[in-house]
């Protein structure tokens, strides 16, 4: 720790002795955890208090943007365009065609200078790049080429690592007179420049004028001199002017089109589908279940359509608006957790013409779940682990890389023939070279066998894989984690006065609401089932019904459900029933 707060102050200058004790404390937990790149570099990040604030590499250590948040003087700052930001998460360099030229001038920079990017208004840094070029090689350049490699922003894996919170607003430091002026006086200012405005939240769409950038392709242009002092909020927003509104509804693109149906659906599913007892609610259910339903006749969402692109970024907007919290109270499986229905948004949507806001609180959402589940698509993946990589890499893989096992067989039929290791006497053989004699044999088993099946072959190559897999829920982005998936796992427990209880767990897993299957389940035995948290988990619940009633069980996820066999555990548990005489 001592070692970390000298280099540190070596590497930031800036920061005060004040500073650096609070940003490395001496009695708070300080935690180290090694993680690779997609290119294979080693990273060491330094987590606290649950986020990550240093990341190291090659000895050399770089701040992330929860630290920024803290210290946003900590590097010389540069600006660029909200619509940038998801170029850059998306792994792009950012180019000065990009950067905002301020009236005040760049801060003066080297090339190699660690430097922090904001998005024009906002003075919190959401992203951590190296300069290429000095300040004055940029302005000779006419402003041209690439000004800064990218290595870290807001919304990638790293920032993930932390507690996924947004950038705050913070005003800028000095601002123009001129600018200030034109600020204040923006309505009587239309006449002679566009006026640009800006969300807080830098993921929300941001409609902007008439600019010249090479990323105007990704802004919304507007045509009315009216719709440009206007942000998405503003669209919907109570007050707006009814021909305002139509007007602005007949320029807009099919991306805004769709951003409007989403949160039509979104308010309208809030107000008449959402009860306070259906929380904690899946947002895959709330997507599939509630908005799907709340969607006009002749319409469809589709979030691949909009500017969100991922229903989750959909809701980290709505969630920054403070309408709802999101949590992950299972690992991949994020649950509206809370829903702020005094909200003047909420409470100032107006059901549109068609829907009855009566019938729809009515709705059986039972069945509506029922008949909208669909069952996840479960792929088993692979990844490449350390003692598997001499077989990998001449395939130009390294550790960590995901695979399917037909990649996986292919890779090693194309290794098995390209080093000329099928056996000339017996074809359905392998010889055993030293790559494949370290990476899949045991310690007692390589002065044995020099000759491997192909099929024994092909599996233990993959028992010495790192298991994965990747889960698609219907309408959503494939989510990718580590290990096998766990099974819906049906156990019965015996209670006081020899009483039996059915137990089910991990329902969440498979996009399944624990409190809508106790509720059919309950309808259909009628029986008491409960919801209750799992022993010894920490956010996790299972639903308890009374009696064996795996039969049921069986019939609902198996054929109403149409999950898979393989991925129900329990079932042999059912009751045998008695012969009739």
């Amino acid at each position: 720790r001592r070692k970390l707060r000298t280099d540190v102050a070596a590497a930031f200058p800036n920061l005060s002795a004040e500073q650096l004790t609070e940003f490395i404390p001496n009695k708070e937990e300080l935690n180290v955890i090694k993680i690779y790149s997609h290119k294979g570099e080693a990273v060491t990040v330094y987590m606290n208090s649950k986020n990550p604030i240093l990341f190291e590499i090659e000895k050399a250590l770089y701040p992330t943007v929860y630290t920024l948040w803290v210290y946003p003087n900590l590097l010389p700052a540069f600006s660029t365009w909200p619509p940038v930001l998801q170029k850059l998460a998306g792994g792009a360099d950012l180019m000065l065609p990009g950067v905002v030229v301020p009236s005040s001038g760049f801060p003066q920079v080297e090339r190699g200078t660690l430097c922090a990017v904001t998005l024009l208004g906002n003075r919190a840094p959401v992203a951590v790049a190296v300069a290429t070029m000095s300040t004055a090689e940029m302005l000779a350049a006419g402003m041209k080429g690439r000004g800064f490699a990218v290595l870290h922003t807001y919304t990638d894996h790293l920032w993930e690592y932390g507690d996924k919170s947004y950038p705050p607003t913070l005003a800028p430091l000095v601002t123009d007179p001129a600018e200030k002026e034109r600020a204040e006086d923006e309505e009587e200012m239309e006449g002679k420049e566009p006026v640009i405005s800006f969300s807080t939240d830098p993921l929300q769409h941001v409609d902007i004028g008439d600019l010249s950038l090479k990323e105007r392709d990704s802004c919304a242009i507007q045509t009315g001199k009216e719709e440009l002092n206007e942000n998405r909020a503003a669209e919907t927003a109570e007050d707006a002017d009814g021909e305002a509104q139509q007007e602005a509804e007949e320029s807009r693109t099919p991306q805004e089109q769709m951003d409007a149906l989403f949160s039509q659906c979104f308010f309208h599913a809030l107000k008449c589908k959402v009860k306070k007892s259906d929380l904690p609610l899946l947002t895959s259910t709330f997507l599939r279940s509630h908005m799907f339903s709340c969607c006009p006749a002749g319409q469809q969402l589709d979030i691949k359509k909009s500017s969100y692109k991922k229903f989750s970024k959909f809701l980290q907007c709505m969630q920054h608006q403070k309408i709802l919290q999101v949590k992950e109270l299972n690992k991949g499986v994020e649950s509206i957790v809370e829903v702020d229905w005094k909200h003047p948004d909420v409470k100032a949507f107006a059901v549109p013409e068609g829907f009855s806001s009566a019938s729809a609180a009515q709705d059986s959402k039972s069945e509506d779940r029922e008949q909208v589940y669909r069952a996840p698509e479960i792929i088993p993946l692979y990844g490449v682990s350390t003692k598997m990589i001499p077989l990998f890499q001449e395939s130009g893989h390294r550790k960590g890389s995901i695979l399917s096992s037909s990649e996986v067989r292919n890779i090693i039929i194309n290794y098995v023939k390209t080093n000329e290791l099928v056996d000339e006497t017996n074809k359905n053989f392998v010889k055993v070279n030293a790559v494949l004699c370290d990476c899949l044999l045991d310690k007692s088993e390589q002065d044995e066998i020099s000759n491997l099946k192909w099929d024994d072959l092909l599996s233990r190559c993959l028992e010495r894989l790192q298991p994965l897999h990747q889960v698609t829920f219907f309408g959503q982005e494939p989510v990718v984690r580590k290990g096998t998936i766990e099974p819906i796992d049906i156990t019965v427990a015996q209670r006081s006065s020899n009483k039996k209880v059915t137990i089910v767990k991990n329902l969440e897993l498979y996009g399944l609401d624990p409190q809508c299957v106790a509720n059919i389940l309950q309808q259909k035995v009628q029986a008491s089932a409960t919801i209750t948290p799992v022993p010894g988990a920490k956010d996790r619940v299972q639903v308890q019904i009374q009696g064996n009633q795996i039969h049921h069980l069986a019939k609902m996820l198996l054929e109403e459900y149409q999950l898979p066999r393989k991925y129900i555990q329990g079932l042999e548990k059912a009751p045998k029933l008695g012969r009739k005489k």
